[in-house]
């Protein structure tokens, strides 16, 4: 996937994505990093005052399904989540949240990433943790024959390969 399509595509393309501001701010193979600005509407718990847990887990699946997106050389792959897993470690501050997130391994037609959760004013500070693991799937023209995005019988390549 081609960055620019994937940053179009996770800011625009994706409606709830834009319900929240969320910005992809680094695409490459195998990595993304995206941000939420903060908005009071975010808010889970107004007397700590910390941000949802939701807006969290919501950025690190998104953060997860497009690092793997990144990976994907057929424009017409989709991901889709199957298992996300969240650690919260400290409450986020009522500021923007960012999400940084590596592929671990990307199959045939399943990819896995790791998502680490942070704010800027403390970079240093995981907030989050997380693991996706994401469905891959082609889109086949009608009357076509569905085939996996890697095409080979490998059983999948890390994304440095």
């Amino acid at each position: 996937m081609k960055p620019e399509l994937a940053k179009r595509f996770m800011e625009e393309g994706i409606p709830f994505n834009r319900f929240l501001g969320m910005k992809m701010t680094r695409a490459e193979p195998g990595v993304a990093r995206l941000e939420i600005p903060f908005r009071e509407e975010l808010v889970g718990d107004p007397l700590r005052p910390a941000l949802h847990g939701g807006v969290l887990s919501t950025l690190a699946d998104a953060a997860g399904g497009a690092a793997v997106w990144t990976c994907l050389e057929d424009d017409r792959a989709r991901v889709s989540t199957i298992d996300l897993r969240v650690d919260y470690l400290r409450p986020a501050k009522l500021e923007p949240v960012i999400a940084e997130a590596k592929v671990v391994r990307v199959g045939n037609r399943v990819g896995v990433a790791d998502v680490r959760l942070f704010q800027p004013s403390d970079e240093s500070a995981t907030i989050a943790t997380g693991k996706g693991v994401y469905n891959i799937i082609v889109k086949e023209a009608p009357g076509s024959r569905p085939q996996a995005p890697g095409g080979g019988g490998d059983g999948g390549t890390p994304p440095s390969a």
